[in-house]
């Protein structure tokens, strides 16, 4: 017989005793204080009619919640329990019954985490002129650049803080009784009570204005346009819109720029010369304020759709959010200064057109 058909059975059965001794090393037995759940239910004797399964066969590829549900009923029932037909179902390891108990019945998902707050849902803007406004969008920020943020670079660099503090302050008031007057026509009698006594209390005590004192008296500010009094009279959807140079709105809005412009304390100034320069100096306060705006927008992959859902979002909460309880709002929105837009007072007036 040749030597080769007397070494081949050799070798095989040499493999296969390596192979055994290997299993066993991976695989020793546990001594008896650290018996678990699996070797007590070997332990205990398995029905007469139906041989014991795998030890891992009963849990392996098994979803949490299942494991769990055996582990429960294999406590309740010793180390086996008797499926249909009296087949004995292994309890699960210790490994898959710590594995069930730190998991639960659901397993962990840190995207979907249930003690985790909702996430906000931020309402679709209604823009169905977007190519028009992206156009609109891109020439505001050229003109922007160009003219107002490098005015607004030179105004904060060589007019003194506190005077550009005076400044802000004496345009703010000035939109008061207009805001008073909204905020009775949509029915809130006590926010224009207290938008025309900080009036009155600024204008007197404050000196024009210039000073704030109705602040250390706690009386609110209240911003109210005729747009929002269009929302609250039931003008609820509106279109997004930006106008040129004078940025985003709503065609609500634009209507009450119409409704608020005749009530602008600047536009009754006769002289034309003066009135720019007071109507120049606000434009030029209002792009101070959204120097901070300019760095949330820095880096934005789509400059256009973050103006636009900010200011939208924005523009939701003046008109509905306070009414309603809502409190979806990001922090740095809830401010009335937040994303300043034109007022109706620095819209210009056409020379020998009648203001009034």
């Amino acid at each position: 017989m040749p030597l080769s058909r007397l070494l081949a059975p050799c070798l095989l059965i040499a493999l296969a005793g390596c192979a055994g001794g290997q299993q066993a090393t991976r695989a020793p037995a546990p001594t008896a204080p650290q018996e678990t759940a699996a070797t007590a239910a070997t332990s205990a004797a398995p029905p007469a009619d139906a041989a014991v399964p795998d030890a891992g066969a009963p849990t392996r590829g098994r979803p949490p919640g299942e494991i769990a549900q055996v582990a429960r009923e294999a406590r309740a029932a010793g180390a086996y329990k008797h499926a249909d037909g009296g087949r004995p179902v292994l309890a699960p390891t210790q490994a898959e019954l710590d594995y069930a108990a730190i998991y639960g019945e659901v397993p962990y998902d840190p995207v979907a985490d249930p003690t985790l707050p909702e996430a906000a849902q931020m309402a679709t803007a209604y823009d169905p002129w977007e190519p028009f406004n992206r156009r609109m969008h891109r020439f505001n920020n050229v003109v922007d650049r160009t003219v107002a943020r490098p005015l607004a670079t030179a105004y904060m660099k060589v007019v003194p803080r506190p005077i550009r503090l005076g400044v802000s302050n004496f345009f703010s008031n000035l939109g008061q009784p207009v805001s008073a007057l909204n905020a009775l026509l949509q029915g809130r009698p006590k926010q224009a009570g207290q938008a025309l006594g900080r009036f009155v209390v600024n204008a007197t005590l404050g000196i024009g204005g210039i000073f704030d004192p109705a602040s250390d008296a706690d009386i609110p500010f209240r911003s109210e346009d005729f747009g929002q009094t269009l929302g609250v009279w039931g003008w609820r959807n509106s279109r997004y819109l930006e106008l040129p140079l004078f940025g985003p709105r709503t065609l609500r809005d634009t209507f009450g720029l119409a409704g608020d412009a005749p009530l602008s304390p600047t536009r009754q100034i006769d002289d034309d010369g003066a009135r720019w320069a007071v109507q120049g100096l606000q434009l030029v306060d209002v792009r101070t304020q959204l120097f901070a705006v300019d760095r949330m927008r820095e880096g934005a992959a789509d400059d256009y759709a973050l103006v636009r859902d900010a200011w939208m979002q924005r523009r939701q909460y003046q008109i509905f959010g306070d009414r309603e309880g809502d409190e979806t709002l990001p922090d740095y929105l809830l401010d009335d200064d937040a994303l300043p837009t034109v007022p109706a007072d620095a819209i210009p007036v056409i020379p020998g057109v009648p203001v009034n």
